[in-house]
């Protein structure tokens, strides 16, 4: 990270002056104190043309976050509604993390600014909406180069709040209005990513009804965003070429984390980057569940589990996995956890349908996985009982769940009441996942020695329609024998 020199005022003898000594460990390094330079700060307030300060908007946002913004003022008549999209969490002293708006907030505006407020106000049987966002550091005001957090010599071009408002079709306002809007005593619902620390927001409670009831809404995707989702799922199935391409450099060389940075590098190039932590889990590591640690080598002989979903640049993301034999070729043991898993996969995926409850294909594809563990002796007691509430003990090798909402986020529509969610009937226009697995941990003394160490998932990402289902990412096979022939051809 490049820091600018510093200017340093000598005295005639050459000590250097108190402006040039080191600075104290409270005060940004990179700063120096060209605030006080009076010949500096009149200098740099001239001579500068506009920058395209055009905002990062893709087509058909503003369209459909108004059509978002009317549903929610539909939901919640005649409250004042209040939606922070966040600011980025530090990752090590004064470097953040890449800024990501609250997905509730983008749901909503369609904006990615950081630290903005949007703020829907009763208005006749409506709302009106205004969006807040923090005004830019231009040439004049000296944080145009003193603020490395703000200033656009630092982050580079920087909208303002008429940038937004002709780019979103939406009345924006510099944040530090918000306070004529918002005031603690006012009948407000607030939600969004809680680290804002707005002055105008102190003292309000975050509403778990407004989170519950944003959630529900996303629960249904609209045209426009199911377009978003299928653009989702087509980069990451080219993103598995690329990684599956890789896998002999992985196994002589580069291992777990070559191919966790192929991907990445794809999902950047293509979208905003990875829509979660990319899992690549080879031969041991395959059995954990969420291994991001991806920092073991690729075995050349074992399994590779790939679980990746790029996140495209309106923030949608897809969620698809697939096991892969690093080989190119399934041992016996290997294809046998493999067509188990299939099995299971394959009667979730029947299970999705208008109409239906929302545990059909959870049950489906765990009936399947209890029956085949049975059927290798590897239950202390029969399915019935395993699948029974008080037993359920083939979820040793699946404790997880078998599939979730997906949309803006990875488990998308989290704030759901539980009878919106797990307890509601599959309807047309949700998108969710299916992704029975099987986990035999190496360390697991329940196993038979050859199938120690073998970790198995299959994801797909599913459209609900009118009539049935689309798999969104079908084009990915899910057969051992089909995924073997897929390798091949990458």
């Amino acid at each position: 990270m490049n820091e600018p020199g510093a200017l340093t005022h000598e005295h005639p003898t050459g000590t250097p002056s108190a402006s040039s000594m080191p600075v104290p460990a409270t005060r940004d390094p990179r700063l120096p104190r060209l605030r006080e330079v009076p010949a500096f700060l009149e200098y740099m307030a001239t001579g500068w043309d506009a920058p395209d300060r055009t905002p990062p908007v893709e087509p058909g946002v503003a369209a459909a976050s108004a059509a978002h913004r009317a549903r929610l003022s539909a939901a919640l008549p005649g409250r004042t509604i209040v939606v922070e999209a966040g600011r980025a969490p530090v990752r090590a002293n004064d470097t953040n993390y890449d800024f990501r708006p609250d997905s509730d907030f983008f749901w909503l505006t369609g904006c990615s600014a950081e630290d903005a407020v949007v703020v829907l106000t009763p208005a006749g049987s409506g709302h009106d909406a205004t969006l807040f966002v923090p005004a830019p550091a231009y040439p004049g005001n000296p944080d145009f180069f003193g603020d490395a957090a703000h200033g656009e010599l630092w982050v580079g071009s920087a909208p303002d709040a008429s940038d937004w408002a002709a780019a979103l079709d939406l009345e924006a306002q510099p944040l530090e209005r918000l306070d004529d809007l918002v005031r603690p005593s006012d009948d407000v619902l607030l939600f969004g990513t809680a680290n804002s620390g707005h002055a105008a927001l102190r003292g309000i409670r975050r509403s778990t009804e407004l989170g519950r009831v944003l959630s529900e809404l996303r629960m249904i995707k609209d045209d426009w965003e199911i377009g978003e989702l299928r653009r989702a799922v087509d980069a990451t199935v080219e993103g598995f070429r690329s990684v599956i391409r890789e896998i002999p450099n992985a196994i002589e060389w580069g291992g777990e984390r070559w191919l966790q940075g192929t991907f990445d590098r794809y999902a950047r190039t293509f979208g905003n980057g990875p829509g979660y932590s990319t899992i690549v889990g080879s031969a041991e590591h395959a059995p954990t569940l969420h291994w991001v640690r991806c920092d073991g080598p690729v075995k050349r002989d074992e399994l590779l589990l790939l679980d990746m979903g790029v996140e495209n640049r309106t923030f949608y993301t897809a969620d698809v996995t697939r096991t892969f034999p690093a080989s190119g070729t399934f041992s016996t043991a290997q294809r046998e956890v493999h067509d188990l898993v299939e099995r299971s996969h394959r009667a979730g995926l029947a299970a999705v349908g208008p109409g239906r409850p929302w545990s059909d294909f959870h049950t489906a594809s765990m009936e399947v996985i209890a029956n085949g563990l049975a059927d290798w002796g590897l239950l202390p007691v029969s399915v019935d009982e395993a699948l029974s509430p008080e037993g359920q003990h083939h979820r040793r090798y699946l404790v997880c769940g078998v599939g979730h909402h997906l949309g803006l986020d990875v488990h998308d529509c989290a704030h759901s009441s539980y009878e919106a969610y797990q307890q509601a009937a599959m309807a047309p226009g949700m998108v969710l996942t299916v992704e029975p697995g099987l986990y035999f941990h190496a360390f697991d003394t329940t196993l038979p020695p050859e199938l120690r160490g073998i970790g198995v998932r299959l994801e797909d990402d599913i459209l609900v329609t009118a009539d049935g289902s689309d798999v969104l990412s079908a084009a990915l096979p899910i057969d051992a024998a089909g995924i073997e022939a897929w390798m091949r051809a990458q």
